[in-house]
């Protein structure tokens, strides 16, 4: 193997499953913030005052988006807990790994969705809005997919 592209360990399922659960529990707590401050917003004067019933259904829906979020980011939990609290396969690890990965997508949009908004109230222009919501869509998107898989490619080849 390449030294600059380092050592590979595989691990045990019991530490594949350990590494997992600190990946969810690194992600759950900055989604249940982003809900948390979600969810306070709309009891801001401000909200009710200066957006139009369609922006607030957007941020409706970029809450329901985050919460979904929060439910996939959670599911390996339960699923384990009723499945087999005493066990670990690489059926579960599969599947936590995509619930994780899928809990990405709709968090990526609910907060795009969020920065649209605030950049409307801020700056009063939706192109301006949009494009900056657009940005950090994008920048998720890279970030959380994009750039995982074209590193993956290249330690392969």
């Amino acid at each position: 193997m390449n030294a600059s592209r380092g050592e590979r360990q595989e691990l045990k399922l019991s530490e594949a499953a350990q590494t997992l659960i600190e990946e969810c529990r690194m992600v759950l707590p900055g989604v249940q913030a982003t809900f948390g401050f979600q969810l306070m917003v709309v009891f801001q004067q401000k909200f009710g005052e200066e957006l139009d019933k369609p922006y607030q259904l957007l941020h409706l829906a970029a809450l329901m988006l985050v919460a979904i979020s929060a439910a996939l980011i959670m599911a390996p939990a339960a699923y384990h807990r009723i499945h087999g609290p005493r066990e670990v396969s690489d059926h579960f690890i599969r599947l936590s790994s995509r619930l994780l990965l899928w809990a990405l997508g709709p968090l990526a949009l609910g907060l795009s969705l969020d920065v649209f908004l605030l950049g409307k109230l801020v700056l009063g222009r939706d192109a301006i809005a949009a494009a900056l919501g657009l940005f950090v869509f994008g920048v998720m998107v890279f970030m959380w997919y994009a750039f995982p898989h074209a590193a993956k490619r290249r330690t392969r080849n």
